[in-house]
């Protein structure tokens, strides 16, 4: 079988304060997990069948017939951070009704396809009978996908309606159909019934981090950062995508907030010119505005800048070691009426004199 799993990883220096966080590391690839032919011989034989009877589902899919969608699969939300190898790290969320399954594991499945690729063959395949001497010969095919992979998920009825699960993939700059199958194992059936099964296919356009354009990741949005008492291993950051280095991110696709609490948001700044000590001269500038009903949006509050350079960022902060700029804000909202807010984050780089803004909408309720 053939994988290609990838991940993230960050190595952390920091200074925080109650309301701000930045954060300046470095990033790198996890390799292609060396152990991925020990987990290959112990795959049981029906894991293999599943594998094979996934491909087909999603081949059918590809080519236009029907999916189901069992489980009422859904493709919430996606982010984009760089990663290395002129690639980038797509760390993606899906919700499932787990109430809906009737055993206690499923399998997940994720294939990446470029859309202007040719039709592939499938990778995730079954070593060749033993009776094929020749093919027995033969070298795996290269993959074809920009991207799969596969792993078996513990369900329970206790997730309710809206489970949720993160998973990631690292492919090139670009636009691409992205396909995610949860199935039932098919042994697992009593009484000859069909397994459950859902697919959904979500089109993407990968932003291309690595010119030397002033740019930023995805605006993520948390309901909360945990500090990890160590990095995660291979095995658990492919189930924990978000979780970079020292940290793990809790991201949150609903952008209702309340009153009693806060927004919370993380993101990464990229290609900032730097001076002699390879030390960048960046300043964010977070702006909230209201948007009344009906009335134009109207400045509402702002944030004390923060300024990225040589006086502020750790002594040992160099971009030329591959260090990055990060940079977020923790915003108490118990100021804040209840309304329709736009947070504008400014990022100006005062050494190249360019600029760049980024928006995030959100709702605050009261009580």
């Amino acid at each position: 079988m053939v994988v290609n799993r990838r991940g993230i990883a960050l190595s952390m220096m920091s200074t925080m304060s109650a309301i701000v966080v930045v954060l300046a590391c470095s990033v790198a690839l996890v390799a292609q997990r060396k152990d991925d032919k020990k987990d290959d011989k112990k795959q049981s034989d029906a894991q293999k069948k599943e594998i094979l009877d996934i491909v087909k589902i999603v081949d059918a899919a590809a080519v236009g017939q029907a999916a189901t969608n069992d489980f009422g699969l859904s493709w919430v939300h996606e982010d984009y951070l760089k990663a290395t190898a002129n690639k980038e790290y797509v760390p993606f969320t899906v919700t499932f009704d787990a109430s809906k399954a009737t055993s206690p594991n499923v399998a997940l499945y994720w294939r990446v396809v470029a859309k202007d690729a040719a039709a592939p063959t499938a990778t995730l395949t079954l070593p060749a009978k033993k009776d094929d001497k020749k093919d027995d010969k033969k070298p795996a095919p290269a993959p074809k996908y920009a991207y799969e992979d596969i792993n078996f998920v513990p369900v329970t009825a206790a997730q309710g309606a809206t489970a949720r699960l993160s998973r990631a993939f690292t492919v090139t700059a670009g636009t691409y159909d992205v396909y995610v199958v949860m199935k039932e194992p098919a042994s697992a059936q009593k009484n000859a019934s069909a397994p459950k099964v859902s697919v959904v296919k979500q089109t993407i356009t990968v932003p291309d981090f690595w010119s030397q354009e002033l740019n930023t990741s995805s605006v993520i949005v948390a309901s909360r950062i945990e500090p990890l008492a160590a990095p995660l291993s291979a095995n658990e950051q492919i189930e924990r995508p978000y979780a970079l280095g020292m940290m793990e991110i809790v991201p949150t696709t609903d952008l209702k907030f309340s009153t009693k609490g806060e927004l919370s948001v993380f993101m990464l700044i990229y290609n900032p010119k730097v001076d002699a000590m390879n030390k960048p001269d960046v300043t964010v500038e977070y702006n909230f505005y209201q948007k009344p009903s009906g009335a134009p949006e109207k400045f509402f509050n702002k944030t004390s800048p923060q300024p990225l350079n040589g006086t502020t960022l750790p002594p040992a902060f160099d971009m030329s070691l591959g260090h990055q700029l990060q940079t977020g804000q923790a915003v108490p909202l118990a100021s804040f009426p209840a309304g329709d807010y736009r947070l504008e984050i400014k990022v100006t780089d005062k050494l190249s004199t360019k600029s760049l803004t980024r928006d995030v909408n959100f709702t605050v309720t009261a009580g």
